[in-house]
């Protein structure tokens, strides 16, 4: 009997694609939020919003405390997390607009296709691949001859007002003009179809076409990897009507509860699925901090387009209870220090994918980190550049930032392009960057200094020196 059962089981294996002795290979489902907060899920210490369906995922899986971006602004964070790669490599300093501004800033006009991407890496594995939500790595404003998204390895996609292809675009409205309004009209040149959707449930928009993802690759017995990144939390914010409050912080957090709602759909089918449950791995973070006024960054300094931590600490959820230790589940890790080019060689490492032969990436291994079996970190360096045109963001962020910053072991410099105006934080003592220690610790200021601006000189140049004088001196 056990004999024909375990040539049935073989069987049943041979129809769907795998060996006997082939370990299944987990499904992906990677949530980016946009503009969150540090500090903006309740289990991240929000007291003011509560996010029940991503706090459930925390606690039947692992949170990280010390995660960054890879820019403190939308697309060189997002180009990272796709390539595995710093964005300064494809020329992605900043988000992407009108040709002109970004060609005034020294930027691409979008990612080149022949980057690395983890949807073509998990493609050509085997996976089907969905992206669902805002891509804002070419095709938007002026820019209609950007590549589509499906050129970078996605079978399908659906995607926003700065994506080419098919596309969800918001209707909007308030209590004082209810009647809904388009906004975004002009992305219909951008590819179709369009359809028309209340602001206020885009996310859900979304969250359907990924759960009909899942049903398609399921029935075709094919792993899945999706992208869902939803245009939540951006401004301007239009939650549901019955939810609006007055005030920017107000109308976020009823957003941010919005979006906590509308994940829950493909969030619990996932958890409650036992052909889903125990072989998923769901990734949950943000794309950079918070806009200021609006979210918030917990006990760090800084906000969105900034290089201190508020700028590119974000939260991280990986959930993933039949692949976790048991004794894990449910844990906070708050030592492992690694960032967004992380995560694309530990996903693809985890679904047994490898990138195209002589692809150099400069994110780690880090899977097991992710799964809770070992707290390693990213063993080098990890560097920043400052948006080129976000030397100031007048009127909430009126003062310089710093050009450059590098964190290695519990050090963290931020400095200009020239190496002047150092500050040195040692962040496990003093996270949020109060403390400059420039004059205590010359021998570390030295010694960071000359490796970020080694790191910086490597890299494609884009137009902030000049933009940031230029805004200086006004």
């Amino acid at each position: 009997m056990t004999r024909r059962l375990g040539l049935l089981l073989a069987a049943l294996l041979l129809a769907a694609g795998l060996r006997a002795d082939e370990p299944r290979r987990p499904n992906i489902l990677f949530v980016l939020v946009d503009d969150l907060g540090w500090g903006d899920f309740s289990c991240f210490g929000n007291t003011e919003a509560k996010t029940p369906h991503i706090d459930r995922l925390a606690a039947e899986g692992l949170a990280f405390d010390q995660f960054y971006v890879n820019s403190p602004i939308c697309s060189p964070s997002r180009c990272a997390l796709l390539t595995g790669q710093y964005p300064q490599r494809w020329r992605i300093t900043s988000y992407l607009s009108h040709r002109a501004d970004n060609s005034r800033r020294g930027l691409a006009q979008w990612l080149d296709p022949q980057a690395p991407s983890l949807g073509r890496t998990l493609q050509a594995a085997g996976f089907a691949t969905g992206h669902f939500g805002k891509w804002h790595l070419g095709g938007q404003r002026d820019v209609a001859d950007a590549p589509a998204i499906t050129r970078y390895g996605f079978d399908t996609s659906l995607t926003n007002f700065e994506g080419m292809g098919p596309k969800l675009l918001p209707l909007t409205r308030t209590p004082d003009v209810p009647e809904f309004k388009k906004i975004w009209a002009d992305a219909e040149r951008l590819g179709g179809p369009v359809t028309w959707l209340d602001r206020a449930k885009i996310t859900t928009g979304y969250a359907d076409a990924a759960l009909r993802f899942i049903d398609e690759a399921t029935a075709q017995r094919k792993p899945f990897f999706i992208n869902l990144w939803p245009d939540d939390v951006h401004s301007p914010y239009f939650p549901p009507l019955e939810k609006w409050s007055p005030g920017k912080h107000r109308l976020y957090l009823s957003v941010l509860e919005a979006m906590d709602r509308q994940l829950g759909r493909i969030l619990d089918r996932i958890r409650t699925d036992v052909a889903l449950r125990d072989n998923t791995i769901v990734v949950v973070c943000s794309d950079n901090g918070p806009e200021p006024g609006a979210g918030q960054a917990g006990p760090f300094r800084g906000n969105k387009t900034q290089l201190f931590e508020g700028g590119i600490r974000s939260p991280l959820i990986v959930w993933a209870p039949g692949l976790m230790p048991k004794d894990r589940v449910g844990r906070r890790n708050d030592t492992s220090v690694f960032a967004g080019i992380d995560l694309a060689p530990s996903l693809a490492a985890l679904a047994g994918a490898q990138p195209p032969e002589g692809t150099k990436l400069d994110g780690e291994d880090l899977s097991a980190t992710l799964l809770g079996k070992s707290e390693a970190s990213h063993s080098a360096p990890l560097c920043w550049s400052r948006p080129p045109d976000r030397k100031t963001w007048p009127p909430a962020l009126p003062d310089p930032a710093p050009d450059l910053a590098i964190r290695t072991g519990d050090w963290k410099l931020l400095c200009e392009y020239d190496g002047t105006k150092p500050h040195l934080y040692d962040l496990k003592r003093d996270p949020g960057e109060t403390m400059n220690l420039v004059d205590r610790e010359p021998a570390v200021v030295q010694r960071l200094t000359q490796a970020l601006l080694a790191w910086h000189r490597a890299m494609p140049a884009d137009r902030g020196p000049e933009l940031g004088t230029a805004t200086t001196k006004r």
